[in-house]
């Protein structure tokens, strides 16, 4: 096949879900329903957590963080599939894929790390409770706030920056609704066992490292609950790390469908619909799972929507009122 290196590559072509014109606009709809659930869902989120003093706490200020990278992890691959949706153009430069594979690493990891820093916050309030005030004190909730941020830049730079040695061949399609690197991948005309590696060595440091640490904190967290006497007692301390568990498997078992699903097929529709739980419904279904079964944030949200709701109308109704007093004069 014919060599070209980056420079003159010029554009990728992402192919996307269908080829089929009359499918685009449900497609369109679907997803741009979906992303603006995930944005507004997780806003709410961040509103309650810093407006409510009640939600103060380093399990709320690790959810915030939580929510925050959702955002920015969707807002990496839906705007500009929706861009592509609506202008009929497959089209994406070759620094905006570079820079969509960077930022789409970046918040993928600060998610896994975030879920791993909070796994450990439950497993210090459930198994040292009374040390718990001591041990997350604010200077260390930020550290591994800014520790989980430095560590995925650092390993989203490490996969990233190999891709500037890369040549690619004229075949320029990407079979995704974004820049999926293992795709970009295959496109490329020169060696790629650099690549590889600093792949294989970023998802253990990354993925494996992370997620033993979760699996860690919750047997520990599971051994400590069982070893209470009281059924009440049990129910109350694990409906404190309910919501969070069930994000977790959430995340870990989409992610874990993506990889199963690349591995024993090429790529496929079903790879495709895997990789769309894993990088949008897994961010939308998070601020309901975090608000249907923690009645603090319940409580949260709804003093929120109690506070903004009346503004809303009061303005409108503001408005309308300078409006009826323009058209009689």
């Amino acid at each position: 096949m014919e060599r070209g290196n980056q420079t003159g590559v010029g554009n990728f072509l992402l192919l996307g879900f269908t080829e089929e014109l009359d499918l685009q606009p449900f497609f369109f709809g679907l997803f741009l329903s979906m992303y603006l659930v995930t944005f507004t869902g997780n806003l709410l989120i961040i509103l309650a957590i810093c407006l409510d003093s009640h939600l103060h706490t380093p399990m709320y200020f690790f959810l915030a963080n939580l929510s925050s990278a959702d955002i920015c992890f969707t807002s990496t691959t839906v705007p500009k599939m929706l861009l592509n949706i609506q202008t009929q153009s497959k089209t994406i430069t070759y620094e905006g894929c570079l820079s969509q594979i960077f930022f789409f690493i970046v918040f993928g990891c600060l998610d896994n790390l975030l879920l791993t820093v909070m796994a450990y916050d439950r497993f210090v309030a459930i198994c040292h409770p009374l040390h718990y005030t001591v041990i997350m004190n604010p200077q260390l909730c930020e550290l591994l706030v800014l520790g989980s941020w430095c560590i995925s830049v650092t390993g989203s730079l490490l996969e990233t920056l190999t891709l500037l040695r890369l040549s690619f061949c004229t075949n320029m399609e990407i079979p995704h609704f974004f820049c999926d690197l293992p795709e970009v991948l295959k496109l490329a005309c020169s060696d790629i066992l650099i690549n590889n590696i600093v792949v294989y060595f970023v998802t253990i440091v990354l993925g494996v490292f992370p997620l033993s640490g979760t699996l860690f904190s919750y047997s520990e967290i599971f051994s400590s609950i069982l070893r209470i006497s009281s059924a009440r007692g049990k129910y109350k301390a694990f409906s404190t790390c309910g919501s969070h568990l069930l994000v977790v498997s959430l995340f870990y078992g989409t992610g874990l469908g993506v990889y199963l699903s690349s591995a024993v097929t090429s790529f496929s529709k079903m790879s495709l619909m895997a990789s769309v739980m894993y990088t949008i419904v897994t961010p939308m279904l998070n601020p309901f799972i975090y608000s249907l079964k923690n009645r603090d944030m319940k409580g949260a949200l709804g003093r929120l929507l109690s506070r903004v709701v009346p503004v809303s109308i009061r303005t409108l109704m503001s408005s309308w009122g300078h409006n009826n007093e323009d058209e009689k004069s």
